[in-house]
């Protein structure tokens, strides 16, 4: 059974950090590329961050120089840290993972609010 528990979300001020982190269990971690994406009511789901199996990076242009994806293998883990948050940063964050073979597998969302 494939489970991406996503954590690490809450509330938080303009200008604070959060880190998320996404622990998978029922797939092979490690040849998997991980990505975060977000959804915020009414809009559509949106790629915030990339990582490939070889850690290869890539970013949405809104969050390049503040968020940051990094995977640790030996603990089948993805994160996201995320300094510099906006209002605009708001969201359900997702984790994804993606295989060579084409499957693909989403966790049930943790919950960002940045508000003063």
């Amino acid at each position: 059974q494939v489970q991406l528990v996503e954590s690490g979300g809450g509330l938080v001020q303009p200008g604070g950090s959060l880190r998320l982190s996404c622990a998978a269990s029922g797939i092979i971690f490690s040849i998997n590329s991980m990505n975060w994406y977000r959804r915020v009511p009414g809009k559509g789901r949106e790629l915030v961050a990339g990582i490939s199996s070889g850690g290869s990076t890539n970013y949405a242009n809104s969050v390049k120089g503040r968020f940051t994806i990094s995977r640790d293998n030996a603990k089948n883990t993805v994160y996201l840290q995320m300094n510099s948050l906006k209002p605009e940063d708001t969201a359900v964050y997702y984790c994804n993972s993606f295989s060579p073979y084409g499957t693909e597998y989403w966790g049930k969302g943790t919950l960002v609010n940045v508000s003063s």
